[in-house]
């Protein structure tokens, strides 16, 4: 059977999610191609040839553009089946227009995905419109088929001392042993991870080496959720590849409690921790059941640059609970820690998520403070209790757009922020002096980061919107 596996956003990395499960749907005799709407516009050849589409929906992102382009994909082909798998594939929130596809699976998709299209090619039916599927079972990874994608030179850069390298993107682990609140991964794995073999880590890692990789992102939502796992992975890549740096991502606790780790991750090429840190006021990571105070971030700013390692918070600036003196509190510990340039500019603009399922509908915290469900944003609506909260978060998106686009420095970019957040709150406050224990070694400009500027969990910008389809394929009216 033809299928087309489409990726919509995959926070500027070559998608795995595409690669992976093409591999797997091979293997079960299917023809396989793949398209990157990061990268590349919507072909309605390709679209026509297929008698299968199936969309990566990883991320919040990500499923606000697959929507879009399952419209676009029904505008060239209204009968053909589609499918959306991934992490967000659920949180459609019962949506049914031109958006909405067949079937969503969601968790280890790889198997349920390649008997979806098992059954169409032997004429069974794909599914009703809204169908979701959770799948948690334990099932063989493969090998990426990273053939299928256009080259890594398209994609995300490792910037570092004003150097450039070509970056791969690859995960040692599935799911997260942690619930926090705010998190999608809880809401389909809850609690669950799924190890990847070290040995398809390392045929992968072969494979991006060989089209001109330098540098890995290890994508897991949480790199230490397993750590010997993690460590054997990291010992068996640098044995092979002792010139590649790395990335990874892990939680502030994760950083505090496997401190004897980090020199030995230095030492074996990683140059920075992803880290969501979120928030400088311990009320509000207490409601998001973070795990860790406010005090832990900058410990964890200590301990990882006293490895060697930069730390790369991600934040969450705005809440139901945030105040206009937990803003001001957030920016103090930023230049506190020395991390004004450390942090990407979306991340001053990140606003919570509340997706179906959510952990956060559930113990009272949101009680009182939710409106409509808007299907559009795949979420409930909330609103701030001080309304120039609203008002400068909608200002800091904007900023936040045209900062990436612009190429900014980070310190122009926090002062900007800083000029916003007093202009829109009605008062400033000095700009904290830095730590002088918690300096970075390095000048702000030549810490280790990627080039791509946004993020996750961020709302999709114009330019994303129309590269995935460049008329409106969601009108008000199809609702």
């Amino acid at each position: 059977m033809r299928v087309l596996l489409v990726s919509t956003y995959e926070l500027g990395h070559q998608p795995l999610h595409v690669a992976a499960p093409a591999g797997g749907l091979r293997r079960h005799g299917h023809e396989v191609r793949g398209l990157d709407l990061a990268v590349d516009p919507l072909e309605p050849a390709l679209v026509q040839w297929a008698e299968a589409v199936a969309i990566s929906v990883p991320m919040h992102t990500a499923m606000r553009l697959a929507r879009r382009a399952t419209a676009a994909v029904r505008a060239l082909a209204p009968r053909v089946p589609v499918c959306f798998y991934g992490l967000y594939a659920g949180t459609d929130g019962g949506a049914d227009d031109a958006g909405t596809p067949d079937l969503a699976i969601t968790g280890e998709y790889l198997e349920p995905l390649a008997s979806w299209v098992d059954a169409l090619a032997a004429g069974k039916a794909g599914g009703s419109p809204g169908t979701v599927r959770v799948e948690l079972g334990r099932h063989p990874t493969g090998v990426p088929a990273r053939g299928l994608l256009p080259p890594l030179e398209r994609y995300a850069e490792l910037v570092v001392a004003g150097a450039r390298r070509p970056v791969g993107y690859v995960e040692a682990s599935r799911g997260c042993a942690h619930r926090c609140r705010h998190c999608p991964v809880p809401v389909v794995y809850d609690g669950r991870t799924r190890l990847v073999g070290v040995e398809d880590v390392l045929a992968d890692v072969a494979q991006l080496v060989g089209m001109g990789a330098r540098h890995l992102t290890y994508g897991d939502p949480d790199f230490l959720n397993g750590p010997h796992h993690a460590r054997r992975v990291v010992q068996a890549v640098h044995g092979a590849f002792p010139e590649l740096t790395f990335d990874v991502t892990a939680k502030v606790t994760h950083v505090l409690a496997h401190g004897e780790l980090w020199p030995e991750l230095a030492a074996a090429g990683c140059l920075f921790v992803v880290s969501a840190f979120e928030s400088a006021t311990d009320s509000v990571l207490d409601r998001l059941d973070k795990g860790h105070r406010a005090a832990d971030e900058a410990e964890a700013v200590r301990l990882l640059r006293g490895a060697g390692i930069e730390p790369r918070p991600s934040l969450l600036p705005f809440t139901p609970w945030t105040s206009p003196a937990d803003v001001w509190d957030l920016l103090g510990l930023l230049e506190r820690c020395d991390l004004v340039g450390n942090v990407d500019p979306v991340h001053y603009s990140i606003r919570l998520l509340v997706p179906p399922g959510s952990l956060l509908l559930d113990g009272g915290h949101l009680e009182g403070r939710l409106g409509v469900y808007d299907p559009e944003l795949l979420g409930w609506q909330w609103r701030s209790s001080d309304p120039r909260l609203d008002v400068l978060q909608q200002g800091l998106a904007l900023l936040a757009e045209e900062a990436g686009a612009g190429q900014w420095g980070a310190a122009a970019v926090h002062e900007a922020v800083r000029a916003a957040t007093g202009e829109v709150l009605g008062d400033t406050r000095p700009v904290v002096a830095t730590d002088p224990d918690l300096r970075s070694p390095l000048p702000p400009d030549a810490r280790p980061r990627l080039s791509e500027p946004w993020f996750c969990c961020a709302e999709p910008t114009t330019g994303q919107f129309e590269s995935v389809a460049p008329e409106p394929a969601l009108s008000p009216g199809a609702r």
